[in-house]
């Protein structure tokens, strides 16, 4: 009862004060150069709820979602709950290319309407460094956008305010920033990639080669000027085209012939020329040698620029009733993986009858809490759920309902002998019971039933 007395006590502090910030300046100055996370934890320091223990767990699960985030191929979809008792935030590591666009849409079904906070840092490349951020949503928003700039890993971070639950769907997928260069084309068309050996191992392939009939017409990828149209002893007719908002500058090679003059604005689907074979590419069938040089850079790859994936997020298919609540090993062993995928490295294998608490799941993968708190991924294959228990009656003495599972930790009440209780599940010496009341918890030593 005095945890809920402070936990309400906290709540209106919160909420009163988000409400009187507007046009108000605090101590720490003007926000125009902060995130909305970062302009909300300088709203709960100035409070001094960054003191309290609530405070201070929720700060922890933002910096421990970065440290702590899970490996992820695109597209990916998952669902679970936030509690608004505990807070959590989730962290999600992906392996982004430059010229990729990722975007993030956020589902959230909740009794009250709550600030989700969206952010994208790109990953330290020195251990332990702290991540760069990069992108943002504004809170009134559930979509997320960003145009990778660096082929480096990003991690996405998703953490409701705090006090704030309710249930989540997470959806990110990746999109090209260009649009394809040829009409009627796509990157299945693309026959040499970036990096192939040339002229014999001197040097390597500086673009994509996509093969199309003569005549096929070669189509501005972006918005931009052309900078450049003239005729090349290696590209043949040439087109350069210097994209607008990328400091970047697109090269089209081999053409047969070129519909533009230097100076002219065009937009994406423009026909810039006409496919052919020219330059060096004249022992060659038909193609268009497609290259982006960025602005004091130099040559990059453009296939991630141009790949439209036709891959789409695959369906989350475990049983959505179980999440919030208990499962448990129904193999005799089973391993938990730290992504939810069989490749994955194995974080520990349990033995059957350990439960396990459902946090959400992602295809046939349960993402669970493990009884000392780790989260990971289990196959949904391999669990059960607790309406039956194990074992049943009971108790033939007098024991405490603890609330984790380990010696020391908080008596969450006390059962009479004679008190009847339901095992769900056994973790080292701890059983989780629940009892006629329909609470659940841990006791300790082996529980004896008659």
């Amino acid at each position: 009862m005095q945890h809920l007395k402070i936990t309400f006590l906290i709540y209106s502090i919160l909420a009163l004060l988000l409400a009187s910030c507007s046009g108000k300046q605090t101590l720490r100055g003007v926000f125009k150069n902060q995130t909305p996370y970062e302009r909300y934890v300088a709203k709960l320091k100035d409070a001094k709820l960054d003191q309290t223990a609530l405070g201070q767990d929720w700060l922890t699960a933002g910096k421990q979602a970065l440290q702590d985030s899970i490996i992820v191929a695109l597209p990916f979809k998952e669902t679970g709950y936030f509690s608004a008792e505990k807070p959590k935030a989730l962290g999600y590591r992906i392996d982004a290319k430059r010229g990729e666009r990722i975007t993030v849409n956020l589902e959230m079904k909740a009794r009250e309407a709550a600030l989700v906070f969206l952010d994208i840092f790109e990953a330290p490349a020195i251990p332990g460094a702290e991540p760069d951020h990069v992108a943002s949503a504004d809170t009134l928003t559930t979509t997320l956008t960003y145009e990778v700039e660096e082929d480096l890993p990003h991690i996405l971070r998703v953490q409701p305010e705090l006090l704030r639950g309710g249930q989540y769907t997470v959806t990110i997928k990746s999109e090209p920033t260009l649009a394809f260069p040829v009409a009627g084309k796509s990157s299945r068309n693309i026959a040499s990639v970036w990096g192939d050996s040339r002229d014999g191992g001197a040097r390597r392939h500086e673009g994509i080669d996509v093969f199309a009939p003569r005549g096929t017409p070669a189509l501005a990828s972006a918005e931009g000027l052309v900078t450049r149209v003239s005729t090349t002893p290696r590209g043949g007719k040439v087109v350069w085209v210097s994209d607008f908002n990328r400091r970047q500058n697109l090269y089209y090679a081999h053409l047969d012939s070129q519909l533009v003059s230097p100076g002219q604005r065009v937009q994406p689907g423009d026909t810039i020329g006409f496919i052919g074979n020219t330059g060096n590419a004249k022992t060659t069938k038909p193609h268009l040698h497609f290259g982006i040089y960025r602005s004091g850079r130099g040559a990059t790859n453009p296939y991630p620029y141009v790949h439209a994936s036709s891959v789409t997020a695959p369906p989350v298919k475990i049983d959505a009733t179980h999440i919030g609540n208990w499962i448990r090993i129904a193999a005799r062993s089973a391993n938990v993986r730290l992504q939810p995928n069989i490749n994955s490295d194995v974080y520990t294998t349990l033995p059957q009858h350990t439960p396990l608490l459902v946090t959400g799941g992602t295809t046939d993968w349960y993402r669970i809490r493990l009884p000392h708190g780790k989260e990971a991924y289990v196959a949904s294959s391999l669990v059960e759920a607790t309406h039956k228990p194990i074992n049943s009656g009971k108790l033939s003495e007098a024991a405490p309902v603890l609330d984790q599972p380990y010696t020391g930790a908080p008596a969450m009440d006390h059962l009479k002998a004679g008190s009847s209780i339901a095992v769900m599940g056994k973790y080292k010496e701890f059983s989780l019971i629940k009892n006629e009341t329909g609470m659940i918890g841990w006791l300790p030593g082996s529980v004896k039933l008659f």
